[in-house]
């Protein structure tokens, strides 16, 4: 398996020397992320997210399966990720490497089993059919009898998921020894390679935590600790109104025709 180059003696000092006197290789705060943008695709259930030079594609599916046996009023929501050659020369098709590994546990822990999702609100005949989804969007249906009919979003308007709240994770990467810890927020690669711990905190807008995942490293004295959670929470509110606005806008742009706003109109009557 090829191995990710790691930096060298003189990126090690610099870095170390840069942090000691309160800077960071891009120019950025401690606390500072770098730009955000989130963009949706032409078609529903297709999403684009950007740190910076860092792009992340989503994409949603969904079909109608079989609920399990022990869930028979409940359907199913599943979370896959992977890291292609794409991403970086380390990493290999169909062969996960460890970081890919403690990736799809903190998306598993943070959207699924937090219930992010009412899977309830998924399940078509009980014990029967369901939707089976990736995604934040989904077809309508009608049922009549055993009869199941799945609608286009051009014959139905589409209706969102049953989203019950939006975790989001912020990482925070810890450099020095203990007792002398410089913070870093979002670091970059180089950052990354160089840290001695990080710690992940994965909570909503309302300070709901779904999970706190630290995997070794130096000990992080409590005052910092706190202080993270707290600059967490910030961060998750400030991504909460970026995905809430741009879900406005996308949901605008779709509904040219008015359709939404007159179908509003006639509930509204």
């Amino acid at each position: 398996m090829p191995r990710e180059a790691e930096p060298s003696l003189n990126e090690r000092n610099f870095v170390s020397r840069a942090l000691e006197e309160g800077l960071r290789v891009d120019g950025r705060k401690f606390d500072q992320c770098r730009p955000v943008s989130l963009n949706f695709g032409d078609e529903f259930g297709i999403a684009e997210v950007q740190f910076g030079k860092t792009k992340v594609l989503v994409k949603v599916s969904a079909e109608v399966t079989v609920p399990y046996a022990d869930r028979p009023f409940e359907g199913v929501f599943s979370i896959a990720s992977e890291l292609s050659p794409m991403a970086a020369p380390s990493f290999e098709v169909n062969r996960p490497t460890e970081t890919e590994v403690l990736l799809s546990r903190l998306l598993e822990k943070t959207i699924r089993r937090s219930g992010a999702l009412d899977t309830e609100s998924l399940c078509l005949v009980a014990g029967k059919k369901c939707w089976s989804i990736r995604a934040d969007v989904h077809p309508d249906s009608s049922i009549e009898g055993e009869a199941l009919t799945v609608y286009t979003p051009a014959e139905r308007e589409p209706v969102p998921l049953s989203w019950l709240h939006s975790p989001f994770c912020i990482t925070f990467s810890y450099f020095g020894e203990e007792g002398d810890t410089a913070v870093l927020l979002d670091t970059s690669w180089l950052e990354e390679q160089l840290r001695t711990s990080s710690c992940t905190f994965s909570l909503n807008r309302h300070g709901e935590i779904c999970q706190v995942s630290k995997l070794g490293g130096v000990s992080i004295d409590a005052p910092v600790f706190v202080q993270c959670a707290q600059v967490a929470l910030a961060k998750s509110k400030e991504y909460t109104e970026l995905v809430d606005r741009k879900l406005a806008e996308d949901a605008k742009s779709r509904d040219k025709g008015g359709l939404m706003a007159e179908l509003t109109a006639e509930n509204d009557r």
